[in-house]
């Protein structure tokens, strides 16, 4: 008895060392939260990119020009932003991981995401809701930060470390007579297609994406203000399953939470150009972007 404790007690302690010991610690940009990752930003780029090509392969891209052309401007000027802010602050090394591409595409959900690496996909379902650039930058802005933040990849690290722990335990189990049924961390992380990293976020990942999100559409030049028109134009059309927002927390949480942000997010603003609405004769008009990412 006394050595099945000590066996037991030694599990635990490799254990809680491998645990300890595996992966690096970084900074979320923004919000400043440590975060331990422990897959690397080429794996989790080079698997993104597969999922993404695979996703393109079968997509209808829009035939509305102007939407388009709302859709790959709007997202050009964030993602202008947001790699002058890491340059600005020190993580230059983290813009070589981007290589933007943006697509909108025949889909009613009222949908968009961001594949790590700087993929992103607007489903026409969301136009309607956003209905012009201002609120689109901050639909993209949430997406855009997801992927900066790399919650895929904390998602892919933390799904590790409990499959880890479970193996250890796993052993420990055995040692008792009992049995364990361990998935395959790609099985269960990677083998789902895109979903997996488009979906599941946890809402403490949701709630970081609004707040960074809505500080990136400050830094290209848009209204932080027009958020709270927008998530309440959201509420009113309801957060339905087809909605990349239904896993979010509430609508009346998150428009507290965006009206407490909005401060900040006016430090990095300066208007930089008119928006356009997204209907099909919509004209178009910009002005040269100005802004300062630097963080304040």
């Amino acid at each position: 008895m006394k050595k099945m404790k000590s066996l037991k007690w030694m599990m635990l302690v490799v254990l809680t060392a491998i645990l300890a010991s595996c992966g690096t610690t970084s900074q979320v940009p923004v919000t400043g939260r440590k975060q331990r990752l422990v897959v690397s930003d080429e794996e989790v780029m080079s698997l993104s990119n597969q999922e993404y090509q695979n996703y393109m392969k079968s997509a209808k891209i829009s035939t509305n020009a102007t939407n388009t052309a709302m859709v790959k401007r709007c997202g050009q000027r964030l993602a202008s932003a947001v790699e002058t802010y890491l340059r600005n602050n020190g993580l230059a090394n983290e813009v070589t991981n981007y290589k933007w591409e943006f697509n909108l595409v025949q889909n009613n959900q009222v949908n968009a995401f961001c594949m790590p690496g700087g993929k992103i996909v607007v489903y026409e379902g969301i136009l309607p809701v956003t209905q012009d650039e201002a609120s689109l930058a901050i639909v993209l802005g949430h997406e855009i930060a997801h992927a900066v933040a790399k919650h895929s990849a904390e998602r892919i690290s933390n799904e590790y470390k409990q499959q880890t722990a479970m193996t250890v335990l796993g052993g420990v189990a055995s040692m008792a007579g009992m049995g364990t049924n361990t998935a395959s961390i790609v099985s269960s992380v990677l083998g789902v297609g895109t979903q997996a990293w488009t979906s599941g976020f946890s809402r403490s990942q949701e709630s970081e994406a609004d707040h960074i999100g809505l500080i990136f559409a400050a830094m290209a030049g848009y209204d932080p203000q027009g958020a709270l028109a927008f998530w309440q134009r959201m509420a009113a059309a309801g957060n339905s399953s087809n909605s990349i927002f239904s896993d979010h927390p509430s609508d009346e949480k998150r428009i507290k939470q965006i009206q407490g942000w909005i401060p900040e997010a006016m430090k990095y603003y300066k208007p930089a150009s008119t928006t356009t609405t997204t209907t099909s004769n919509a004209a178009t008009s910009t002005k040269t972007l100005k802004y300062s990412t630097k963080k304040k």
